[in-house]
């Protein structure tokens, strides 16, 4: 029990209700997110590694360029060494010479320098956007995999967060942060190496505010992390409330609720203008702080370099070459720090990006396919069985209950009763787009349980009273991407359903633009297009879930007829409210509380005066 328990909250930590909470308690996740990020760049390693080569050459270079013109430049030529003896003229021409010399030196580094920044910097940007595309790919093939279940209770906005918004956010780990941050650390190095072989005193006083930097930065990070966890929860909560809203506009302008959903929109943008000014007031005190320091620091050494460049320190004098390498080493000792900073900014929004991301790859479906699945091999042929079916969709909350039947090939079996019955549970179960708890379905006599999901599905066509249509053109959204299926097996699809009739009479015929969820079509053409799509996957087993309910009356006649020619030589399975539809099928059964209470066909019903009858005399008298 405890292990089931386990599974369950793994499988649903991505599903907890108050954000912040989550965001508090993904923590502890850091680790594993950041172990799982590096588990991404590992098949590129040899691009990291020539980036990070190139890295070294650049950070080597900006460490050369001031000791060639504080000791080349200024201390051997401009200066002179004392012990160098010339004549005037000779003595200008050889400092000119070793000027130029400088300078040209100086300029190729800088052109090694912008080649290997490039270079890298492309490197860089291109495997990340590689990266970044995978984990785009992985993750939107997962949630393909997960159950109905997940997407009964998980707001679809909240998975759009994950697949862009948190996606963009690990981009700058793969493109920059981590090579930048090695960078950045041997810099760090690099400056306090070579500051300690030319003046180790000196060198002293430019370190000795170095523990109050570092102090900064660990309450920094701290802060950042909780700042950036809860600007990520704030657009989640944000892009959930406008994926709701926008799609229920229609109710929200038929019931005149403007102004309440907007109010409600305020208040959570509002919460998200508060989340990202915390986050910007905390780089604003950081930065200038940081940079106050090295303020601070440069001051030090040049008050104490000047001292020693004038002969005050005796045998800790220096030249002004030194001084000057170390001013600019000063400069730029803390550039790095501060952009360590920032990056560690910019590593805690990843980190906490990539942990709602790997949230949402680790969570399970409630159920997959065998490993080694049993294929039909003559096909589906459409004999349904229900073996003592008990069902819920949470814990023992009983939808079925003990449900037993068996529809043969070819029968037309219609399921009726009232709302909550568990009419469209048995639909839902018929294609395993959940389980059961207990008993069994079989299909053609096999359990579907040992059936893939894809060969199982293939062979069921289901038409919804709610018809959704993809964004594209009509011909897509009948083919559904399925490219075996021919322009001409379209049109046939669309002509057997009475689809043609219309569609023939648009200026555009099948490439006409559907919007999205089919607005500019009626219900009735909706449904007449989801005919069609139906019949061009040419399926074994039929399941009508209220498909002939809420048309219009001009093309009811055609739905009608296309009913009759979906049904000939299939297993169809009908759920209908208005009884008159239904009349024809083979075997009527009534469900009431999870159960089946009477079966039959219409007039066996009729006969029995139960709930049936009374279901059909209280449609009688509504008309």
């Amino acid at each position: 029990m405890a292990k089931e328990t386990e599974n369950r909250r793994k499988r649903f930590r991505f599903l907890a209700v108050d954000d912040d909470q989550a965001a508090r308690t993904d923590i502890q996740y850091e680790g594993s997110a950041i172990r799982r990020i590096l588990a991404y760049m590992k098949p590129h390693w040899k691009t990291y590694a020539l980036c990070l080569t190139l890295m070294l050459v650049v950070t080597g270079l900006d460490l050369l360029r001031p000791i060639l013109i504080g000791s080349e430049a200024i201390d051997k030529y401009i200066l002179g060494p004392k012990d160098h003896y010339f004549a005037a003229g000779e003595n200008a021409d050889w400092r000119f010479a070793g000027i130029v010399r400088s300078t040209l030196l100086y300029i190729a580094v800088l052109v090694v320098t912008f080649i290997a920044n490039r270079t890298q910097f492309w490197l860089m940007q291109r495997t990340g956007q590689e990266i970044i595309k995978g984990i785009r790919d992985d993750l939107f093939a997962h949630v393909e995999k997960l159950t109905m279940r997940f997407f009964d209770i998980t707001p679809v906005g909240k998975i759009v967060t994950r697949l862009t918004n948190d996606v963009d956010a690990v981009n700058d780990v793969f493109a920059n942060i981590l090579v930048q941050l090695i960078r950045n650390a041997v810099k760090i190095i690099g400056y306090a190496t070579v500051m300690l072989v030319l003046n180790a005193r000196l060198a002293g006083y430019a370190f000795l505010l170095m523990p109050l930097v570092g102090g900064l930065t660990f309450l920094f990070r701290k802060l950042s992390r909780k700042a950036f966890q809860i600007t990520r929860t704030r657009v989640t909560n944000l892009n959930t409330y406008l994926s709701e809203h926008l799609s229920g506009m229609r109710i929200i302008q038929i019931f005149c609720r403007e102004k309440r959903k907007y109010e409600e929109f305020a208040q959570k943008n509002d919460d998200l203008y508060r989340a990202g000014f915390r986050e910007l007031m905390i780089n604003a005190t950081f930065r200038p702080i940081l940079y106050l320091i090295s303020i601070i620091a440069i001051c030090q050494v040049m008050g104490t370099g000047s001292e020693a460049v004038l002969g005050l320190e005796g045998i800790n004098a220096i030249s002004i070459g030194t001084l000057y390498i170390f001013i600019d080493y000063m400069n730029s000792f803390f550039q790095p720090i501060q952009e360590m900073a920032e990056q560690f900014t910019t590593l805690q929004s990843a980190i906490a990006s990539a942990e709602k991301i790997f949230t949402l790859m680790d969570t399970e479906p409630l159920f997959d396919d065998p490993v080694e699945p049993v294929h039909l091999k003559d096909g589906v042929k459409g004999c349904i069985e229900f073996d003592h079916v008990w069902f819920a969709y949470v814990d023992e909350e009983w939808v079925l209950k003990d449900v037993s039947f068996v529809i043969e090939p070819g029968q037309k079996v219609a399921f009726v009763g009232a709302t909550g019955a568990g009419k469209s549970s048995i639909l839902n179960l018929i294609g395993r787009y959940y389980d059961v708890q207990k008993g069994s379905i079989r299909v053609d006599g096999v359990d579907i349980r040992e059936l893939s999901r894809e060969e199982l599905r293939r062979a069921i066509g289901q038409v919804q009273q709610d018809v959704f249509i993809f964004t594209g053109d009509i011909r897509s959204n009948i083919r559904l991407r399925d490219e075996s299926i021919t322009d001409e097996q379209i049109v046939a699809a669309a002509t057997e359903v009475n689809a043609a009739r219309f569609i023939d009479r648009l200026p555009m015929g099948y490439a006409t633009p559907a919007a999205e969820r089919g607005a500019t079509f009626s219900a009735g053409q909706r449904q007449l297009i989801s005919f069609a799509r139906t019949l061009a996957y040419d399926p074994a087993i039929l399941i009508l879930d209220e498909a002939t309910a809420n048309i219009d009356t001009e093309t009811e006649q055609w739905i009608q007829e296309a009913v009759e020619r979906l049904m000939r030589g299939r297993t169809t399975i009908m759920v209908a409210h208005r009884l008159s539809t239904i009349q024809h099928a083979d075997t009527i059964m009534v469900m009431h509380h999870g159960r089946i209470r009477e079966r039959g066909t219409h007039q066996e019903l009729l006969e029995q005066d139960g709930i049936y009858k009374k279901l059909y005399q209280l449609q009688l008298a509504e008309r």
